[in-house]
Formats: C-alpha cells, sequence, structure tokens
C-alpha cells in the first residue's frame, strides 16, 4: 500500500480503535468482579468435572453451564471484539483451588467465549506461561518461557486469555496498546513509514514450522480487509527471521518503520500498564491491541514463583481476516482458525504442568 492510498483509509478514532492510555487504569468499567452467583455455578461445574478427572481440553460450554455469569461472558466477548478489546474478569478463588481445578474452571469459562486453539507444537490448548530457566537467544524458544520482558506483541489466534495463579517477586506487569492509536499516530507523523507496514515481512516461527510452510510467515503488520484494520507484530521474531535462508534482508525504511512502531508501543502517553492479583482473568482482542509483559524478578521458593495459565481462543461473532493470515492460522474460518498445527502435533491435550 503506497503513502498516497493510506489517505483512503479512515482514521480510526472511537469503539474498538479509541485508546485511553494511562487513563485507563482509573477507570473500571474494564472489570468484572465475579458475584457469589457467578462463583458459585462456577463452583459446581468445576468441582464435578476435576472430581472425575474430566479430560479438561474437551470441555465444552455444556459441560461448564453458566446461566448467571454466561450472559455477563457474552457482554463480555461483545466488548472483546466490537469494543474497547480487553475486559479483566475479577475473583476466581485461586488460592483454595488445585491446579486442575484452577486449570479446569479458566478453560470452562474460556469455552462460553471461543474454541481454545493450540499454542505450540505438542498442541497444548492450555498454556503455562511462567520462567522455564531459558533465554529467547534460542532461536527455539518462545519468549513467554523466560522471565524476559515480552516487548509489545499480538498472538496467533482472536482473543487470547490469561489466567494468574501467582505473581513474581517483583515486576512482571502486564500492558497493553492500540495497534489502531499507533496506526493513526503513525498515519500522522510518517505516512511514508506506514505504507512499508502494508507490505508482507518476515516474522520467524521459531522452530514451529506447520507441513509444506517456510519456517518463517510474511504477513504485513498492518492489514486493510473488509472495512476492518487488523494488526500482526512481534518485533523479535521478525528480527530474528533475519538468520533465516532466503530471508530478505530489511532495508534500511523498515527498520525505521518498525522503530517507529516500537517507539509509539513504548509511549506512556499511549498505553495501559496493570498489575494482576491472584484469580484475574484477562480477556485481550489480538487484532485491535497489542500487549507486553514486563521483565520480572521471580520468588526463590518454587511453589512462589509467577504463573500463568493461557488460552488462545477463536470466537465466533470475530471480524474476517485477509486471506494472507492463513500462513500463520492456518485458515481464517471464523470460529475455526488460529494456534500452531505442526507435523507431529498427534492430539490438542491441557498438560497441568509446564513442560
Amino acid at each position: 500500500m503506497s503513502a498516497r492510498s493510506l489517505v483512503a483509509l479512515p482514521s480510526h478514532q472511537a469503539g474498538p480503535a479509541a485508546w485511553y492510555g494511562p487513563d485507563m487504569a482509573q477507570r473500571t468499567d474494564w472489570i468484572v468482579a465475579l458475584s457469589a452467583a457467578d462463583l458459585a455455578e462456577i463452583d459446581a461445574a468445576t468441582q464435578r468435572l476435576a472430581a472425575r478427572a474430566a479430560d479438561i481440553a474437551q470441555v465444552t460450554p455444556a459441560d461448564f453451564p453458566l446461566p448467571t455469569l454466561g450472559p455477563k461472558l457474552a457482554q463480555a466477548l461483545e466488548a472483546l471484539l466490537h469494543g474497547r478489546g480487553f475486559v479483566l474478569l475479577r475473583g476466581l478463588p485461586v488460592e483454595r483451588y488445585s491446579l486442575r481445578q484452577a486449570a479446569t474452571a479458566f478453560f470452562g469459562i474460556g469455552a462460553h467465549l471461543g474454541n481454545a486453539r493450540s499454542q505450540n507444537a505438542k498442541g497444548h490448548v492450555l498454556g503455562h506461561v511462567k520462567d522455564m530457566g531459558l533465554s529467547s537467544k534460542d532461536p527455539s524458544v518462545r519468549i513467554y518461557q523466560t522471565n524476559e520482558r515480552q516487548t509489545y506483541h499480538t498472538d496467533s489466534c482472536d482473543v487470547v486469555g490469561l489466567l494468574c495463579l501467582k505473581t513474581a517477586r517483583r515486576g512482571g506487569l502486564s500492558t497493553l496498546v492500540s495497534s489502531t492509536t499507533i496506526f493513526n499516530e503513525m498515519r500522522r507523523r510518517r505516512p511514508d513509514l506506514l505504507a512499508l507496514l502494508f507490505e508482507p515481512i518476515a516474522t520467524d516461527r521459531r522452530g514451529e514450522v506447520p507441513a509444506g510452510m517456510k519456517p518463517y510467515f510474511e504477513i504485513p503488520v498492518f492489514s486493510w480487509h473488509e472495512g476492518h484494520l487488523t494488526a500482526l507484530y512481534q518485533r523479535q521474531y521478525i528480527d530474528s527471521a533475519q538468520r533465516l535462508a532466503d530471508v530478505p534482508v530489511l532495508s534500511a525504511q523498515q527498520v525505521e518503520a518498525l522503530d517507529l512502531f516500537d517507539e509509539l508501543a513504548n509511549d506512556p502517553a499511549l498505553n495501559l500498564h496493570m498489575e494482576f492479583r491472584p484469580g484475574d482473568m484477562q480477556f485481550v482482542h489480538n487484532h485491535t491491541l497489542l500487549h507486553d509483559r514486563t521483565g520480572f524478578e521471580d520468588w526463590d521458593e518454587p511453589d512462589r514463583r509467577r504463573h500463568l495459565l493461557r488460552l488462545w481462543l477463536a470466537c465466533p461473532g470475530a471480524r474476517p481476516l485477509p486471506p494472507v493470515f492463513a500462513q500463520r492460522y492456518g485458515k481464517v474460518d471464523i470460529g475455526d482458525r488460529g494456534g500452531i498445527i505442526v507435523p507431529g502435533t498427534i492430539v490438542l491435550n491441557a498438560p497441568l504442568e509446564a513442560v
């Protein structure tokens, strides 16, 4: 897309594209506190499934009835896909739940928002976000397996969900920024650089390569499709793709465009930081928001260390995605797209330990 053709695109100033920066931290309308009635039905569904060690990866909304909470989750999904793009459910009693119970409850709640997708080559539909003592310098390691800052990025799904089980000794804050606000700011300041981000760019798959695919995918940072501006971004993996054979070398102008994107994402006037509490469930719309995790220092005691559970969801009612997203999402069918499936991925599963 040329800088001239950007003029034809509408600026996004309202709805899901609007962003409130740090002022949002002073508001509470994005927090849904679970009521006693909500918790009672979560408990009932959780205990019934956990007591028989039900396969968490197979839990459906019918298995996890939520007559009181269900309508609230429908409203939350509307806000995710067509409103501010994120919501925080607060108060899941993880302090009295076993790991199986917490995982069952989280997966059951997530099932009311969308269909769980595989998050890695092992077919995990329930992820464990914790420091595994690894480093992102290893090209087979993904950053969520470290204690490093993640930097602003999107995941390969419509909505990503996190359940906080335990917090770090220091750091590990969740941060969000609107990709559409970044678009608006780049368009105002440097439309010439913004135009470059509508061109395909190589992003490293970090060794998780679907059958018949290259070890990288080539999807633009920004795509305009059927009236929707959608972003897909992970700067470290764009940079690490440069080590791969036949990946085009980034031009000086592309690097400048990516640097401006990062500068805007890191502008404290545009982003929001939040500190999780145990029992918080955050859900974020990947197509309009980028998320980050600050680096952290963990506790010495293994049983106190930072630990989050993660879901990648394909959601009914989600926006159409351009065909090029099939390189990463497998296909672009609404409600049945996203995730990572590679040769050797035998069955989708929900492990209770980080492996």
